[in-house]
């Protein structure tokens, strides 16, 4: 898997995937319409491209989901906003390697934080497997760090 900033041209099969990816949420604890803001917007997804946050993960020449990554200045610190993975292509390991990509992406990043619903055992169960340490709960959310030895 390779990440690339997100082609214009591609937004609407990204915001497809995104729909179909986060849509599976109620399948673990969520409720029909609890997805994050703006996941099925092509006019959001196209703003993210142009600020450069928005990046397409590819098998091949394949897109087979995206992620929001905002560093800050110094490129010391990343926030993971969202990654999804099209629901066709789960379990099959493209969201460790999605996660890979991204802090392989930022090399210089000490830390790389993120948040998550504390009602998706998925994702919390997820980004736990892959070193992320709850900071805190807050607001039906549950906030992650991972800091580079």
């Amino acid at each position: 898997m390779h990440i690339v900033i997100a082609e214009e041209n591609q937004i609407k099969t990204i915001v497809d995937m995104s729909v179909r990816a986060f849509e599976t949420d109620i399948n673990v604890g969520g409720t029909k319409g609890d997805c994050p803001p703006e996941y099925d917007s092509v006019e959001w997804h196209k703003q993210m491209a142009r600020e450069g946050h928005l990046y397409q993960a590819m098998i091949g020449n394949d897109i087979v989901g995206a992620a929001i990554v905002f560093p800050d200045e110094t490129k010391n610190s990343v926030y993971i906003g969202r990654i999804f993975i099209d629901s066709i292509h789960h379990r099959k390991g493209y969201g460790i390697q999605l996660m890979e990509c991204i802090e392989k992406n930022y090399p210089s990043a000490a830390e790389f934080n993120l948040d998550t619903p504390s009602w998706n055992v998925r994702t919390n169960a997820f980004y736990e497997k892959l070193g992320y340490q709850n900071i805190k709960e807050e607001d039906g959310f549950v906030f992650y760090r991972k800091t580079r030895k």
